[in-house]
């Protein structure tokens, strides 16, 4: 299935100097509920722990730019980026980087969503794909594997507020039947 979406909404055509990677994750939550934290362009640290503030500009339309702050810890303290695409029917976002002061040039990512059914109940395969320059001095490998780390982060902490979300939802009904008995 993985293959299907990979092909289907993660193609990039990567020059001699970029590198390009996909990273999926399987995350026990309903796609709704991992769906309204990676839309929110304008709100990336409400799961993104390497980013501190979002200012927006513009209205969350494609071609709107975000300017984030970075929390310390990493080589860089902003990154200026723009939404390219944003579907809620399909569950598409992407973004590209065009400024900031980082070593990520030439930098676009896709996120999809999509559900599955995992441990008999509603969870989301998460899919990012990203391509980007190799900046001089590093090789493909070394920019592919500090970029998928970044991205492994984000995921991780994506799947950590998610199956969060999911968890009160299953106990709020719980809650409000035993309030009633009682």
């Amino acid at each position: 299935m993985e293959t299907q979406y990979i092909s289907r909404h993660h193609k990039h055509d990567p020059k001699e100097n970029q590198c390009t990677s996909v990273i999926f994750l399987h995350i026990k939550a309903p796609i709704h509920l991992v769906w309204s934290l990676v839309r929110r362009f304008d709100q990336p640290q409400n799961y993104k722990p390497f980013v501190s503030r979002c200012f927006m500009q513009g209205d969350l339309n494609i071609g709107s730019v975000r300017e984030v702050n970075v929390r310390s810890g990493l080589p860089a303290t902003t990154s200026t980026e723009m939404l390219e695409l944003l579907d809620d029917e399909e569950h598409i976002l992407g973004i590209r980087i065009v400024g900031g002061d980082h070593r990520l040039k030439n930098y676009s990512s896709v996120i999809t969503v999509h559900p599955e059914i995992i441990d008999g109940r509603p969870g989301t395969l998460v899919i990012e794909s990203f391509v980007v320059d190799v900046p001089d001095g590093n090789t493909k490998d070394e920019t592919c594997f500090f970029v998928k780390a970044l991205i492994n982060c984000n995921l991780k902490a994506l799947s950590e507020v998610s199956e969060r979300m999911a968890m009160q939802d299953r106990a709020e009904p719980l809650q409000r039947r035993v309030g009633e008995l009682g």
